[in-house]
Parts: structure tokens; C-alpha cells; sequence
């Protein structure tokens, strides 16, 4: 499938429709406060860095989220997908200059999932990476294969298929793009909820403290049932893609 993709920054008239597009993601993904903090800015601070593929009758059929944002010295931040987008905000904000640049989201319309628009959409965002004149495209890349909540996600960025490409799909399209998966962050994503705003997210009890096993989760959510609360910590696993720049 053909697409034209644009930044944006180049058509702010998509903005008008830029939501109406249909996701696969799970309820509760939805409500990670750090991330929707960023996607509440993107008509301010991220034009530039927001994809959007257009099919042959100009219709938004998927997207690609990065930010610019200020990476400390040493390994990538165990806080990963949060941690940079929260530096990107705080790096706008105080009118610092960036010195990376993170991946923050690919969707596809979930019709044509594959149809191969999530390789296309990876690459343009590394190229869009490079005209902004960053060498790498770091990517708190989330495993969606993962099925088994209680394996540790360190265990399974490293499994690998006999072909050598990893057996997860998502990572295996960032190793086939020229990635380079660097390390786990653990704490990638965090989403504190009430245990009523869970059952609403799930459909499920949340009556009892403990890990609770939640479809489309990559690891337990933690419940605690007397104080009333329950959080998710989520697994992601960095990659590295040069862009060339």
C-alpha cells in the first residue's frame, strides 16, 4: 500500500481529524498521565516530529509520534517511554536545546496491521530523525508478543528465533529496520489508577491485593484492595537506530 506521508507541522489542517483515527491499543494504555501530557502539547511543541500516512484518498490510516528531548550521561534511563517524554516537555518548556530524540508511538489503522504501514512508518520517522539533525532515533520500543506477564522482560528482549531476529514482532521490526536493541527499561511506563478506574479500564474486580494479570499487559498490575489503589509498571526495551545525520 501506497502512502504519503507528511509531518504536521507541514498539514495543520489534519488536526481537525487527527484523533478520529481507530486504535488498537487497551483501554488503560490510554491513561498514563506522563503520556498524555505529551499528546496534549503536539499542536504546540511537536509538530515537526508527529507523522501522519495518508492513504490514495488523503484518509489518516497511520501515525508516528517522536520528541526532541535532553538525555543524561551514562546508560538510557530505566524510565524510559515516561522519562522521555517528560524531558522532552521540561526541555521545551525551559527553552533548553535538545540532544536526542525519542520514538514515542507508531499506529497503524488496526484493519491493515499487516500490511507492512509499521515498517514504513518506522522508517520515515528515523528519516525524519536525521532532517532534524539527530544521529540516533532512540525508541522505548513496547514488545506487544509478549503473552506470559510473570516472564521478566530482560529474559525475553534476548529470545530469539533460529533465524537469530527476536521472537517478538514489534522488536523484530526495529532489528530488521537497523536497530540495535541496547537495554531494558524497566519502569517504562506508569499508570497509578483507583481500583475503580481499573475496573472501569478492564472489567475486571480488582478485589483482592495482589498481582492481577490484565489482557494486554506486559507484566502484573499491582492492586492494593484496602488503600483503594492500583498501579501498573511497565517493561519496555530500548533500541538504537542511526539515522545518518
Amino acid at each position: 500500500m501506497d502512502l504519503e506521508i507528511v509531518t504536521l507541522a507541514s498539514r495543520p489542517d489534519l488536526m481537525d481529524v487527527f484523533w478520529d483515527m481507530e486504535t488498537s491499543w487497551p483501554e488503560f494504555m490510554k491513561h498514563d498521565p506522563i503520556g498524555n501530557s505529551y499528546y496534549s502539547c503536539l499542536g504546540e511543541y511537536f509538530l515537526e516530529c508527529v507523522l501522519v500516512g495518508l492513504d490514495a484518498t488523503g484518509r489518516i490510516v497511520a501515525k508516528a509520534f517522536s520528541a526532541p528531548f535532553t538525555l543524561p550521561d551514562g546508560d538510557l534511563p530505566d524510565a524510559g517511554w515516561d522519562f522521555a517524554l517528560r524531558s522532552a516537555l521540561l526541555t521545551r518548556i525551559w527553552g533548553d536545546t535538545p540532544n536526542a530524540i525519542t520514538a514515542a508511538e507508531i499506529a497503524v489503522e488496526p484493519a491493515l496491521q499487516r500490511a507492512g504501514l509499521s515498517n514504513v512508518m518506522l522508517a520515515a520517522l528515523r528519516d525524519n530523525a536525521g532532517r532534524l539533525g539527530f544521529p540516533e532515533l532512540l525508541a522505548p520500543v513496547r514488545p506487544n508478543g509478549k503473552d506470559d506477564v510473570h516472564e521478566p522482560m530482560t529474559a525475553y528482549a534476548v529470545r530469539t528465533r533460529e533465524d537469530g531476529l527476536p521472537v517478538d514482532p514489534w522488536l523484530r521490526v526495529h532489528v530488521r529496520a537497523g536497530g540495535r536493541i541496547d537495554r531494558v527499561a524497566p519502569r517504562s511506563m506508569v499508570i497509578p489508577g483507583t481500583v475503580e478506574e481499573w475496573r472501569e479500564w478492564t472489567g475486571l474486580p480488582f478485589d483482592r491485593t495482589g498481582p492481577v494479570v490484565v489482557p494486554g499487559a506486559l507484566a502484573p498490575v499491582l492492586c492494593d484492595a484496602e488503600h483503594g489503589t492500583a498501579v501498573y509498571v511497565e517493561p519496555n526495551v530500548w533500541v538504537r537506530h542511526p539515522t545518518g545525520a
